[in-house]
C-alpha cells in the first residue's frame, strides 16, 4: 500500500470563500484530508472570479482549492442548511470566515453544529475577532495590512508614505496560521480534550507575524528609538550592471567579506570590526555600506555572486516569478508541478511546501469547477433519490 499523508482520514468541511480559509484547507488537502467545499449556486466562492483568469477558473481559486470536492448548495434555504449540517455530522472539521454572526444566523454556528456533534472542530476566521468596536467591519486584506501594521512597516523611507505588499499577505499569513491551529486542534481532541470553537482573526495573525522581528521598539519599550523597529529595515538591493541581488552581511564575518568581495577598505577600522561597533560608530559605517554598493553596480551579476560566495557571504540574484521555474535549482528540487485542467488548461503550481518522511504531502486533484460533485457527495449523504427535486428547487446545483 502505498504512503498516504499525514492527515488522512480527516474530513475538512469548507465553508469559506476568497483567499484565507481556502487557502488554509488546502494545505490541509495536500496533507492527506478530504475536503469538501460549499459554494453559493450560480456564482460559487468569488475566489473564483478575482485576478487572472483563463476560461472562468481564476489562478487564485485554482491555487487556493486544489484537491477538494465543490458541492454547490443554497444555505439559505432550509433543505440547503439541513445538508450542510449532514455534511458537518460527518466532517471533523469546519472551516468558515465570514462575518461574526453570520453564521450564527442561518443557523450554522458552532454552538448549532456541536449539539450534534460534540468533537467538531469548528474553525471561524474574521478580519477583527468576534468582539471588539471592530467586529463588525468587513475586513479585506488591504484593511488589515493598514491596521495590523504591515503598510507602516514597509513605508517609504524618503516619504512615509505607507506601502502595501503587492499580494494578499494578510489573507496567507492568516491561512498559515489557521493551518497549523486545525492541526493543533486535532491533536488535542485525539488526546482526549474532544471538540472546540477555534476563533482566529487576520489582525491576531498579521500582528504576531509582524511583531516577531519588524517591531523592535514596540517590543522593547526602554530602548532609545534611534534604531528603526525592523532591523531589515535598511537593507535594499544591490545593482549590477546586467540586474539585480541581494546580500545580508550580518556577522563580523561577512561585513568583512562583503567589502573584500568589491574591493572596498576600511572593514578592519576597529570601530567597525564588531556589529556593536558598527551599531555604535553607523555614520563610518554608512560610509563603507556605500562604498560597496557603487562598486557592485560596476559589476555584472555573476562577477559579483562569485566572489560574494567565495567569501561565504549570504547572498542571491533577485529573480523575476516567471523566471524561476527555469531556475536551475527550483528544477533539481522539483519546486513546480506542471498538469492540465480540464477548464483552465495548462497549469503550474508549487509543490506542497513540507517534505514528510514517511507520509508525503502532495497536490490533490485539480481545482474543482463550481458543483462538479454535487451529485457524488449528495449520495453519500443518502440522497441520491432527491437530487433531482432538490436542484428543481435551486437548493443545490
Amino acid at each position: 500500500m502505498s504512503a498516504r499523508g499525514p492527515l488522512h482520514g480527516i474530513r475538512v468541511l469548507d465553508l469559506s470563500i476568497a483567499a484565507t480559509g481556502p487557502l488554509a484547507t488546502a494545505l490541509l488537502a495536500d496533507q492527506g484530508a478530504e475536503v469538501i467545499k460549499v459554494e453559493r449556486p450560480g456564482i460559487g466562492d468569488i475566489g473564483r472570479w478575482v485576478g487572472v483568469a483563463v476560461n472562468g477558473m481564476s489562478a487564485l481559486f485554482l491555487a487556493c482549492n486544489r484537491g477538494k470536492r465543490s458541492i454547490a448548495v443554497d444555505a439559505h434555504a432550509d433543505a440547503g442548511r439541513d445538508i450542510v449540517r449532514a455534511l458537518a455530522r460527518a466532517s471533523d472539521v469546519v472551516v468558515q470566515n465570514f462575518r461574526p454572526g453570520v453564521m450564527e444566523r442561518l443557523g450554522l454556528g458552532y454552538d448549532d453544529l456541536r449539539v450534534d456533534h460534540e468533537d467538531l472542530v469548528y474553525v471561524s476566521l474574521s478580519g477583527f475577532g468576534p468582539v471588539g468596536p471592530y467586529a463588525d467591519k468587513s475586513a479585506y486584506d488591504t484593511v488589515i495590512q493598514a491596521y495590523g501594521g504591515f503598510a507602516s512597516n514597509q513605508a517609504d523611507p524618503e516619504t512615509g508614505e505607507p506601502v502595501f505588499l503587492r499580494q494578499t499577505a494578510a489573507d496567507k499569513v492568516t491561512a498559515l496560521t489557521a493551518a497549523q491551529a486545525i492541526t493543533a486542534a486535532l491533536l488535542a481532541r485525539e488526546r482526549g480534550a474532544g471538540g472546540q470553537h477555534v476563533q482566529l482573526s487576520m489582525l491576531d495573525a498579521v500582528v504576531s507575524f509582524l511583531w516577531a522581528d519588524a517591531a523592535g521598539n514596540e517590543v522593547l519599550l526602554d530602548s532609545d528609538g534611534t534604531q528603526a523597529s525592523s532591523f531589515v529595515a535598511t537593507f535594499r538591493p544591490l545593482r549590477f550592471t546586467d540586474g539585480w541581488g541581494i546580500a545580508t552581511p550580518t556577522s563580523d564575518a561577512d561585513f568583512a567579506g562583503i567589502c573584500r568581495a568589491f574591493g572596498v577598505d576600511g572593514y578592519d577600522d576597529a570601530r567597525v570590526a564588531t556589529i556593536a561597533q558598527r551599531v555604535q560608530h553607523r555614520k563610518l559605517t554608512t560610509e563603507i555600506v556605500e562604498r560597496y554598493y557603487e562598486a557592485a553596480a560596476k559589476m555584472s551579476t555573476a562577477v559579483a555572486m562569485a566572489r560574494l560566495e567565495a567569501e561565504r557571504v549570504p547572498c542571491g540574484v533577485i529573480v523575476d516569478p516567471a523566471d524561476l521555474p527555469d531556475d536551475p535549482h527550483a528544477r533539481a528540487i522539483g519546486l513546480f508541478v506542471d498538469r492540465d485542467h480540464p477548464a483552465a488548461g495548462h497549469t503550474r503550481l508549487p509543490r506542497h511546501p513540507t517534505q514528510f518522511g514517511s507520509t508525503p504531502a502532495e497536490l490533490g486533484a485539480p481545482a474543482p469547477t463550481l458543483g462538479e460533485h454535487t451529485d457524488e457527495v449528495l449520495a453519500e449523504l443518502g440522497l441520491a433519490d432527491r437530487v433531482e427535486a432538490l436542484r428543481a428547487a435551486g437548493v443545490v446545483a
